[in-house]
């Protein structure tokens, strides 16, 4: 049976002064997660927003709140971004000393636990804390700007990500971010992944919500 599809526009392309407007179109349109990406400027070369801008999409939005954190010591922000409503945690095993343990705080804090893993991370960092995870986050880019090109070898490492959760008999969802669109959701779709993120393919267009709904069609079988 083929998993349900998750559709998680990322805020990170989207026009902040127009958010509340943007965030509507796409939940109009059928979106199932919004998606937040967290920079700090040291673990990628870039900054952007923090929990402040989390408590404000909850505000305007009953959808989960999906939490990207591109960051040196995850830990810090765990329990702020609890209290400012995100529904997903997720962080990068390089960033922090003890994997294990940053996921059980995050479930503790009544979120689902991420693990993203950049293109050149190995996928046995997943495998070591398995039964921790409620989702696995593969990069299909090199994290830290948006608007990129999808790496074509990603499908095979989405592969097998699926493969290693079906191994462990795994619920956690299998998420794929960079570079996803019309052009290559269907390969990401099709080697396994399950939820999709998206920021400039969505924002960048003159009807997001529509787009939303193209997107998940090229994920669902054919006719």
């Amino acid at each position: 049976m083929k998993p349900e599809i998750r559709i998680c526009p990322s805020v990170l392309s989207a026009d902040l002064a127009k958010l509340a407007e943007q965030v509507t179109a796409v939940e109009a349109g059928g979106a199932d997660w919004i998606h937040v990406d967290v920079m700090d400027g040291h673990f990628v070369p870039n900054l952007t927003v923090g929990a402040d801008l989390v408590a404000a999409l909850r505000r305007i939005t009953d959808l989960p709140l999906d939490v990207h954190l591109m960051v040196q010591r995850p830990e810090w922000y765990i329990a702020p971004f609890a209290e400012a409503g995100a529904s997903v945690f997720t962080f990068h095993p390089e960033a922090t000393g003890h994997v294990q343990r940053q996921l059980q705080q995050v479930r503790a804090c009544g979120m689902l636990a991420g693990l993203a893993l950049n293109p050149g991370t190995p996928l046995s960092f997943a495998e070591e804390v398995i039964d921790d995870l409620d989702l696995l986050l593969v990069m299909t880019v090199n994290p830290g700007f948006p608007a990129q090109r999808y790496i074509a070898s990603s499908s095979q490492k989405i592969a097998r990500s699926r493969q290693l959760l079906r191994q462990y008999n795994s619920q956690a969802y299998l998420e794929v971010d960079g570079g996803i669109s019309r052009e290559t959701i269907g390969e990401a779709s099709s080697a396994g992944a399950d939820t999709f993120v998206a920021g400039s393919a969505i924002f960048s267009v003159e009807d997001p919500g529509r787009e939303v709904q193209e997107l998940r069609k090229r994920c669902l079988p054919a006719a």
